[in-house]
């Protein structure tokens, strides 16, 4: 048997796999890897959303699709429960308080969490904590560009290390 005729290697679980992408929501792109170079991960361990990770199972280097994920494949629905009232006095004057502005809050531990403004009433601010595209259907170009077998390393790190094995 040539190396000609053996079949062609595919995405498995625990290979890192290399795409360049773009992703678009509501007619607009969002995110794309003109941007930033293609994005490297390792398959089946949870580094990707699973609606997108499941369509890119079994393709090739080289291979192209477009991939449609509903929200329960990828930032799960938007949860009515991620929606805080807080009293308006508690925001510092130097945060602008309009609608779809973007805001950090602090737990007492130090946790840092994101959230945008829904809503600005006289005396409270409602707030959204969910995901920016929690709820979206989220439509994906891709191509796989790279394709190889992930290191112990990187598996035992959870992440892609750079060329030679030495991390990023």
């Amino acid at each position: 048997m040539s190396p000609q005729d053996s079949p062609k290697r595919t995405v498995k679980a625990n290979d890192v796999v290399t795409l360049e992408y773009t992703l678009t929501v509501d007619g607009q792109v969002v995110d794309s890897s003109e941007q930033h170079g293609p994005v490297s991960y390792i398959h089946g361990v949870g580094q990707m959303i699973p609606g997108l990770e499941k369509a890119i199972e079994g393709m090739a280097v080289g291979d192209s699709k477009e991939v449609v994920v509903p929200p329960e494949e990828g930032y799960g629905p938007e949860d009515p429960e991620a929606f805080i009232s807080i009293p308006r006095n508690e925001f510092p004057p130097t945060i602008p308080l309009d609608v779809g502005t973007g805001v950090q809050l602090s737990d007492p531990q130090g946790r840092v969490f994101n959230a945008v403004i829904h809503e600005v009433a006289d005396d409270h601010v409602v707030l959204n904590f969910n995901h920016p595209l929690a709820g979206k259907t989220l439509y994906f170009t891709v191509k796989v560009v790279g394709l190889r077998e992930a290191t112990t390393e990187e598996l035992a790190h959870g992440h892609v290390h750079g060329e030679g094995g030495h991390e990023h």
